[in-house]
């Protein structure tokens, strides 16, 4: 499978690819490394790609899972599926069960926040700990912030501007990094090209509109919180995040009674782009 995406820089991305056949499609992953398992999961627009500093660094001494949801990545992208995140969250279930993972650490990012956790809170037994990311796992329809968001970028010019033009690719996610140095050019074709095509586009348009149109699996997924509460946490917080502020760290610093919380000055939305490998270091002594 090596030599079925030539666009990959595999300097930047020197992984050997899986797949999870699913009735809809192939669900990319990577398995790198032995040990304690940890499951790597992505947000829109991202795939494995974004946790590759992550895959680097502690596939050393553990078991680095990263999926690329459908739609993403170099999973497959077909145009009749529903995209819902809750969709998205049945296939991570199924990834784990296939792979048989016990003990997990969860790291999470973006919708990659209710997406994961949506498997711990179902299976709490079963998650050792987790990394946060900007992200979030509540029902967001009561703030304007998000409700503009998703009406924007989730309605028919939202939807439009990503189908013609890759629009979430292109603006949404250079906005959206702090420093937007840490994005160059060769990186970000690693995120333009899995979208290259227009008919690819659906996952990455679908999402937007799901802040608020997936409310109830978001407040059934809140409702469940205290299931995970006392498990021990790694809050890692862009401060220059467009997307998920203050407000939303303060949420998390609440839930989790056993935490350690890293505020990084100057980063954005895409902590593990833009912090790169120096998250890893402080990952690793988190899972010490």
């Amino acid at each position: 499978m090596m030599n079925e995406h030539t666009w990959i820089d595999r300097q930047e991305y020197p992984f050997e690819s899986h797949y999870l056949p699913l009735e809809m499609g192939r669900l990319h992953y990577l398995d790198e490394g032995h040990g304690a398992p940890i499951v790597m999961v992505h947000g829109n627009p991202a795939w494995s790609f974004l946790y590759r500093h992550f895959v680097k660094g502690l596939s050393l001494n553990h078991r680095c899972i990263a999926v690329d949801h459908i739609g993403f990545g170099l999973s497959d992208k077909p145009y009749d599926w529903s995209y819902r995140p809750e969709d998205h969250a049945r296939n991570l279930h199924a990834l784990i069960d296939q792979l048989g993972l016990r003990g997990i650490t969860l790291v999470v990012q973006d919708w990659g926040g209710p997406i994961g956790l949506s498997y711990a809170v179902n299976k709490p037994e079963n998650v050792r700990d987790f990394v946060i990311m900007n992200t979030w796992m509540w029902p967001v329809d009561d703030d304007w912030y998000y409700r503009a968001f998703s009406g924007f970028m989730g309605g028919p010019l939202g939807r439009f501007l990503i189908k013609r033009f890759n629009f979430f690719v292109n603006g949404v996610m250079r906005v959206a990094t702090g420093d937007r140095s840490k994005l160059s050019r060769t990186v970000h074709q690693h995120y333009v090209q899995p979208l290259a095509n227009p008919a690819d586009r659906k996952g990455c348009w679908v999402l937007p509109k799901e802040i608020i149109a997936s409310t109830d699996w978001l407040r059934e997924l809140w409702k469940q919180r205290e299931r995970i509460s006392g498990k021990p946490a790694l809050i890692l917080w862009g401060l220059r995040d467009i997307a998920f502020r203050e407000k939303e760290l303060q949420t998390w610093q609440q839930l989790f009674t056993d935490r350690q919380v890293h505020r990084l000055e100057g980063v954005g939305h895409f902590v593990q782009e833009e912090y790169g490998q120096a998250v890893v270091p402080i990952v690793a002594k988190f899972l010490r």
